[in-house]
């Protein structure tokens, strides 16, 4: 079982997240509003995926995914934002994710975007 962080500044979006757990493959150890909280919670629990969204405030996705993957290479980012701006997926993924999904999504495309990502 893999465990999972949760990062958005949506409490209804974290709960979505928590909700299509498909608790055979994951566990949701944490969850935080923003790349701040984030970074903090990824030093103590350390969990090999996590769902980043983009727009936050205190510390936006980007600079979250950057210094998340300078902590942890391997660590697996799936980034989930309402985004349509294709450039800051790119960017996204430019500093180390590995996945997009875009808001609003539906369970199966939730647990089909984490399951790609991590069966590398």
């Amino acid at each position: 079982m893999l465990s999972l962080m949760i990062v958005d500044d949506s409490n209804i979006i974290r709960r979505k997240i928590e909700r299509c757990n498909d608790s055979d493959k994951f566990n949701v150890v944490g969850s935080a509003a923003n790349g701040v909280e984030a970074l903090e919670l990824f030093q103590k629990l350390r969990p090999r995926v996590v769902t980043m969204d983009l727009t936050m405030p205190e510390m936006d996705g980007i600079a979250c995914i950057q210094q998340l993957v300078a902590i942890d290479p391997n660590i697996s980012i799936l980034v989930i934002s309402a985004l349509s701006d294709k450039a800051t997926g790119i960017e996204a993924l430019k500093k180390g994710a590995r996945g997009f999904l875009c808001k609003p999504f539906s369970e199966e495309q939730l647990l089909e975007a984490l399951t790609e990502l991590t069966e590398d």
